[in-house]
Parts: C-alpha cells; structure tokens; sequence
C-alpha cells in the first residue's frame, strides 16, 4: 500500500509542476505577453481534448483584443520556422508537452 501512495504523491508533484505555463520564447510587451498567456492557459484548460478549438478560441480573441492577422498552433512535438511581426510572437508550454505557438503576420 505504501507504493500505490508514493505513486500518487509522484503523479500529483508531477500535475503541480507541468500545470504552469513556461514561456520559451516572446518578444511581445509584458502586458500582451502576460494577456495572450493567461488567454492560453484558459483556452487549453477549457478545450483540454480539442486542441482545434482551443486555437480558435486564442485566434479570435487575439483578434479582438490586438488587431487582425493571429495565428495559433497548439499540439505536441512540432517545429516551425515562421516570419512574424516584431515584438508579436509567444512560444509557450502548458501541461507538460503542449505547445502553444501564437504570432501575428499580415
């Protein structure tokens, strides 16, 4: 019994570490970094199985919020090269292994 309660305390110190997000890149404002993060994390949380979704969701808010021409893409164990405006560009992870590219191009 003591090892199936070890495994849980593992697993739970595993939750709490990889439930924050880890900003691996961004050139924006502090204020817009920390909006399109938050803005993230909700989306992530609320489409936990939709990743589809979740980019919508990020996209049109980031639409309304900083002007036209966001793009989102979310998911696990991709590369990208991309071209993008100055100071409008965050590369997050959240949960672990899930990515979160956001950047405006127009």
């Amino acid at each position: 019994m003591a090892d199936t309660g070890e495994g849980k305390k593992e697993e739970a110190d595993y939750k709490r570490l990889h439930s924050f997000p880890l900003i691996r890149h961004s050139d924006m404002p502090e204020e817009m970094r920390v909006e399109a993060m938050e803005l993230c994390v909700t989306a992530c949380e609320k489409y936990a199985t939709n990743n589809e979704s979740a980019a919508k969701m990020i996209k049109e808010m980031m639409d309304k919020k900083f002007g036209s021409s966001w793009h989102v893409v979310i998911g696990e164990g991709f590369g990208f090269e991309i071209t993008h405006e100055v100071k409008n560009l965050l590369y997050m992870f959240f949960g672990g292994s899930l990515a979160v590219c956001v950047w405006k191009c127009s």
